[in-house]
Formats: structure tokens, sequence, C-alpha cells
């Protein structure tokens, strides 16, 4: 399968540069699947799974939250409030977090919009690294 250049930056990190097969990730209009010579795109990000395909046929998955995609000339740029791979999401951590945004998403009375936005995206945040790291059995222990 042709292969196409693949960037996935944070304002922290260059998470993975690489050749890859595809990619498939969540967008404001829904799940997209990106491989080589597809045609121009740009779209915001939403929260939740990021799947790309090795060039040596492998899998890896993120956990994925805001920010936008562009696929142009074979260059899939990915640029990301925030990726984790699956392997590094701490499960418990994880749960935890997404514990603590729904309790605080019950007192949605006492929030400002502004607060209220920010609190249900650190939940779809947390709800997205849980999902990956369920799906993908990774249980680490600190």
């Amino acid at each position: 399968m042709k292969l196409f250049t693949f960037k996935v930056l944070t304002p922290e990190r260059i998470v993975l540069e690489d050749d890859i097969e595809s990619a498939t990730f969540p967008t404001a209009d829904g799940e997209i699947t990106v491989l080589a010579d597809h045609i121009p795109y740009i779209a915001p990000l939403m929260a939740g799974e990021m799947l790309v395909k090795k060039s040596d046929g492998s899998e890896a998955a993120f956990a994925i939250a805001g920010g936008f995609v562009e696929f142009s000339n074979n260059v899939l740029s990915v640029l990301a409030d925030t990726v984790e791979r699956a392997e590094e999401i701490d499960i418990v951590r994880a749960e935890q977090a997404r514990k603590r945004a729904e309790e605080l998403m019950r007192e949605r009375e006492r929030m400002d919009e502004e607060e209220f936005a920010r609190t249900a995206a650190v939940l779809e945040r947390e709800l997205a690294r849980v999902k990956v790291a369920k799906k993908y059995r990774v249980y680490t222990h600190h």
C-alpha cells in the first residue's frame, strides 16, 4: 500500500513523525480515514481514538482531544491539544479523572458557561482516554 507522511504535534512535543498507510480520527463531521493521495482536507478534531496503520502493518492507538487535522500533498498533520499513546495511559488515573469531571458536571448550576464548557471538554478528554486504554487493555499502576 502507498505510504504518506504523518506528523502528530502537541504544544509540548512531537508525538509521532513517520510514513504510514492510514490514519483514522474523530472530527466534528464524524470519524474519517485518510489514505495516500486523499484530497486536501482540514477539520477540527474531537476527543476520541486515533488509529494509525504503520508501514509494517502494525497499528498504534492514541487518545486525542482538541486541535486540527490537515492533509495536503500526501502530508497529514495533526495539531492536537493532547495526544497520548494507548500504552502511556494509566487507566486507574484516567478513571479517577473521569469521575472527578463527572462530579463537577453535576454542579452545572453553579458554573458560568465558560467554566461549564471547560469542564465538559475535560470530561470528553477523560472519557476518550478511558475508552482507548480499556480497548487496548492497558493497565498500569503507580
